[in-house]
């Protein structure tokens, strides 16, 4: 829905969307211009990254690059998929993938957060220290090392059983854990993203960077080639 209402015409040209459909990777048109997409689908798993996804949106953002085609993300990520299937199947391997493919990605990058970037995948999802030009945010963002309520149950346990109301307590931590850390204002405080956007904006703010970024020209550090995740 919300990638029907920032292109052009609301059209989306999906690619592989019926596997690892946690990630939507696919071709659209901004003003006219072709730009690939990269958005998270929080209506299966969570939209939480797994090995499949990885994999996916690693290949995509490299073809992106390899035909000079604009990657715009839009990030809604809880974290990686947790479990032993996941570890066994090597999850930071081909998370490492995603990172590198970002990283090494010269294009013009785009990243919007819409609600959710915690820890690990917020780092793969084209954040800011993976080169990306320009990282909007809307309001209802959060980016923190993890949810409020995980952050909670770890830092105040022990202080939450000597209270004699815990759950109010960790309601009121949780609350207080929101505001210090996991909102788009602090980040945009320590430089993570640009500007926090209404989301009624997001499409002209992304048709206005794609035209600053029309004339971007990146190169890589010199040296014979990366070392890519294998």
């Amino acid at each position: 829905k919300v990638i029907g209402a920032v292109v052009d015409d609301g059209e989306f040209f999906e690619v592989q969307p019926k596997f690892a459909k946690n990630i939507i990777v696919g071709f659209a048109r901004f003003n006219g211009q072709s730009v690939g997409i990269v958005a998270n689908q929080p209506a299966c798993y969570a939209g939480v990254l797994d090995v499949n996804a990885s994999r996916k949106g690693a290949r995509f953002v490299r073809f992106c690059d390899a035909f000079n085609i604009p990657i715009v993300s839009l990030v809604d990520v809880p974290g990686f998929l947790p479990g032993t299937g996941q570890e066994y199947n090597a999850v930071i391997l081909h998370g490492a993938k995603l990172l590198y493919a970002y990283g090494e990605a010269t294009v013009p990058k785009i990243t919007v957060t819409l609600r959710k970037s915690y820890g690990g995948s917020h780092i793969v999802m084209g954040c800011k220290q993976l080169r990306t030009d320009l990282n909007y945010a809307w309001p209802s963002a959060e980016i923190a090392v993890m949810g409020a309520s995980g952050a909670v149950s770890v830092l105040c346990a022990k202080e939450a059983k000597t209270h004699e109301d815990p759950k109010a307590f960790l309601a009121e931590k949780e609350e207080e854990y929101t505001e210090m850390f996991a909102n788009p204002y602090q980040a945009a405080k320590y430089g993570y993203i640009d500007d926090v956007i209404e989301p009624r904006n997001t499409r002209f703010r992304i048709c206005r960077g794609l035209a600053q970024l029309a004339t971007k020209r990146d190169n890589l550090p010199a040296k014979k080639h990366g070392n890519i995740p294998m």
